[in-house]
């Protein structure tokens, strides 16, 4: 199905179908899907466990490719552009166990990011703006020099979210970020993600069990039995 969109849209995906090959037999867990994402728009994705989240997620980040179909940024199709000048210059994901660096503090974490993907902030160097990132997301200068095996769940997860937004990506990627953190917690996340969509023009597309969270996106997408359909949210 296809998104309604009144500027060109800042991910397509065209046709994809996606198979799996076993000992025994082919598993297809996406079906000829159709949609288009929109910047500044707020999207999540519901699903029942098997259902083909992660890998949508997967192939629309450019961490893997459809077995059929074509997933574009921009216009352009991921292969052409480069899965990774995709994911370095144009997406990040905010993985379920955040995959933080152990042995770096927050502030490491984010600066690391940034010059592994050749991010240069507009003014200042990289070590200010990865401090402003984190004191955005409520983590104050002492925690940011924390050891981040240190921190909870949810300044873990707030790190995790700096690190992606410092690489200034237009498309952001999360796989269940609020599973594991308390209610305020898990508000704090969802008003970060609905601030970076309608303040900042990102697109946000979020995978998640969540209905607090799925209520307060915009638009609701669903998959089921490899198929996504969507509903607005009012």
């Amino acid at each position: 199905m296809n998104g309604t969109t009144t500027t060109p849209p800042v991910l397509r995906l065209d046709g994809v179908s996606h198979t799996y090959s076993g000992q025994r037999r082919r598993t297809t867990v996406l079906k000829d899907i159709d949609y288009a994402f929109e910047r500044g728009t707020f999207y999540t994705v519901l699903g029942p466990s098997g259902s083909g989240k992660t890998t949508l997620l997967s192939l629309a980040s450019g961490l893997d490719t459809p077995t059929r179909g074509t997933v574009s940024f921009d216009g352009r199709a991921l292969t052409e552009l480069g899965l990774g000048r995709y994911r370095n210059r144009h997406a990040a994901t905010i993985f379920q166990q955040y995959n933080l660096l152990t042995y770096m503090t927050a502030l490491q974490n984010v600066t690391c990011a940034m010059e592994i993907t050749g991010a240069k902030p507009a003014t200042g160097r990289r070590r200010t703006r990865a401090l402003e990132l984190l004191e955005q997301l409520g983590l104050d200068r002492t925690t940011a020099t924390r050891n981040v095996l240190r921190l909870s769940g949810g300044q873990q997860q707030r790190v995790a979210i700096a690190r992606a937004l410092a690489c200034d990506v237009d498309i952001l990627f999360a796989d269940e970020p609020t599973g594991n953190l308390d209610e305020d917690t898990a508000q704090g996340i969802i008003d970060t993600f609905r601030d970076l969509a309608h303040e900042q023009g990102k697109c946000v597309v979020v995978v998640t069990h969540s209905q607090q969270l799925a209520t307060q996106s915009d638009r609701v997408l669903t998959l089921r039995k490899g198929r996504l359909t969507e509903q607005a949210n009012t």
